[in-house]
């Protein structure tokens, strides 16, 4: 009786430990299950909002960015390079015509060093003219250079400089065979801080203002006309014409009697002085021999062409 009644207790335990068991495994269940549902929650509230991990939003924005960036090169044109515009003309230089070809955006002086393999005239000695002398930093196109201008080169090769003769013009001779036996001097005399020589004055004294003399320009620089100067006389009164044969490098000094034709690579300076009281003209020496006593003189040059004269005489290479 009591072997029975203590199995049946024993079996009411064991039914009350599973049931524990069951009810505790099922706690668990519910504990995990709920977990899970606000894991899910937050995830999705976090999605909805535009959150995440700092990890995966960096990895965002870095995509998007990088989209972007693409997007904008796509959009961008492929820019080719351009060819730089050139114009075909001619340099003239001793009557010999070379065609060219070249960038209207280079300048006079990049020119040059192109100019100096056609022609052998070096750069520092060269003078292109184009209206006027053409200055080192002006460009192709701001001379409006265009198809078939031409640009003369004065200028001469160093070995045209080191084979210059010394012959002079039988009227410069003349004129230092009288200033050799002559013993006239010049009476350096200083008016306003110019030295103005005696015998100048007398010239002036004694011929006056020519009645065609060109109109003087006082402080003014003027380009040569493309015409002869006129309207100015010598030491013997005698009328003379100055023309620029740039094309052949030669200058023409005419009077009624003849036309010296001198290469301006001989003549060796040009001096000038304003007139006294008269300052919109000059009196100019051009010096075609080794000395002073060569300087052919004349007077009246209107002030504006002076030194547009020396730069188209004289130009760089004077220092040789």
């Amino acid at each position: 009786m009591d072997s029975s009644d203590d199995n049946k207790a024993e079996h009411s335990a064991c039914q009350n430990i599973d049931t524990s068991s069951v009810q505790q495994t099922s706690s668990t269940h519910d504990d995990v299950t709920q977990k899970d549902d606000v894991t899910s929650s937050m995830t999705s509230q976090e999605s909805d909002s535009g959150g995440g991990s700092p990890t995966n939003s960096a990895d965002n924005i870095s995509t998007s960015n990088t989209a972007t960036v693409n997007t904008e090169e796509l959009k961008q044109p492929i820019q080719e390079s351009q060819p730089r515009e050139s114009v075909d003309f001619k340099v003239i230089y001793n009557k010999k015509k070379f065609e060219v070809n070249f960038e209207l955006d280079s300048t006079i002086a990049d020119f040059k060093k192109h100019v100096e393999t056609l022609t052998g005239v070096p750069f520092s000695m060269q003078k292109l003219m184009f209206k006027g002398l053409a200055k080192d930093h002006e460009t192709l196109r701001t001379l409006k250079v265009t198809k078939g201008s031409k640009f003369m080169v004065v200028g001469s090769t160093i070995n045209d400089v080191l084979a210059v003769s010394s012959v002079i013009p039988k009227e410069v001779q003349k004129e230092e065979d009288a200033a050799t036996t002559s013993k006239e001097s010049f009476c350096n005399q200083k008016v306003k801080g110019l030295l103005y020589a005696c015998v100048h004055k007398k010239v002036l004294d004694k011929y006056g203002k020519p009645e065609d003399a060109l109109p003087g320009i006082q402080n003014k620089k003027v380009p040569l006309p493309q015409v002869p100067l006129t309207g100015m006389y010598n030491k013997a009164g005698g009328k003379v014409r100055l023309t620029f044969k740039l094309e052949v490098d030669q200058l023409w000094i005419g009077t009624k009697e003849r036309t010296e034709k001198i290469q301006m690579n001989s003549i060796k300076a040009v001096v000038s002085e304003p007139l006294e009281g008269k300052e919109e003209y000059h009196m100019m020496g051009i010096q075609l021999g080794p000395t002073e006593a060569s300087r052919y003189w004349i007077y009246w040059v209107p002030a504006q062409y002076v030194d547009s004269i020396k730069d188209s005489i004289l130009g760089k290479w004077q220092l040789f």
